[in-house]
């Protein structure tokens, strides 16, 4: 039976303003904008509901059109509004390399020998890539969400496995040591 939860997905946060006439250009959060920014989709924000009237990609930047701001004031009103959509928490991205945050965090690490790392507490969105958060006894361990560092997730099994690197998972030295 499928799992009938619906989760909320963070697809963008709104930046400045662009423009005039209300655009304003978009943090893009999703691997499937052209999906989650589809003129018509509606988000319900902090600051009320948003659609969508246009979008159009300016560089490597996304400028969207909603119709609830019509000028450069109201689109500056609405900088730092995080966009959501709510989606059932067993959908996947098409691409099957790739995961939603909620399906990440929760995993057990383990490395590639076996040892278990801990639970993935949370996935950082970086600029240059995403990072997962490991949490390994009293510490938080950072590694990059690349294939080089984790060659595998298995979300049927609740594992992902991540490279035997040196300096990577190590504990941290003991008072007194360098």
């Amino acid at each position: 039976m499928a799992d009938s939860r619906m989760v909320e997905l963070l697809v963008g946060r709104v930046g400045r303003a662009h423009g005039l006439k209300g655009d304003v250009a978009v943090d893009v959060r999703t691997d499937e904008p052209d999906r989650r920014f589809a003129a018509g989709t509606t988000y319900d924000t902090a600051r009320g509901r948003l659609t969508v009237a246009s979008t159009a990609w300016h560089g490597q930047r996304l400028v969207v059109s909603f119709h609830e701001a019509s000028d450069r004031a109201a689109a500056d009103g609405l900088r730092g509004v995080e966009l959501r959509v709510a989606v059932p928490s067993d959908v996947r991205p098409d691409d099957p390399d790739e995961f939603y945050d909620h399906q990440l965090v929760g995993l057990t690490a383990c490395s590639e020998s076996g040892e278990v790392v801990g639970p993935v507490t949370d996935v950082l969105h970086l600029p240059a890539q995403d990072v997962l958060v490991i949490r390994r006894g009293s510490r938080d361990v950072l590694v990059p969400f690349v294939c080089e560092l984790v060659p595998a997730v298995d979300l049927t099994s609740g594992q992902v496995v991540v490279a035997d690197q040196p300096g990577l998972l190590e504990d941290e030295p003991a008072e007194g040591e360098a």
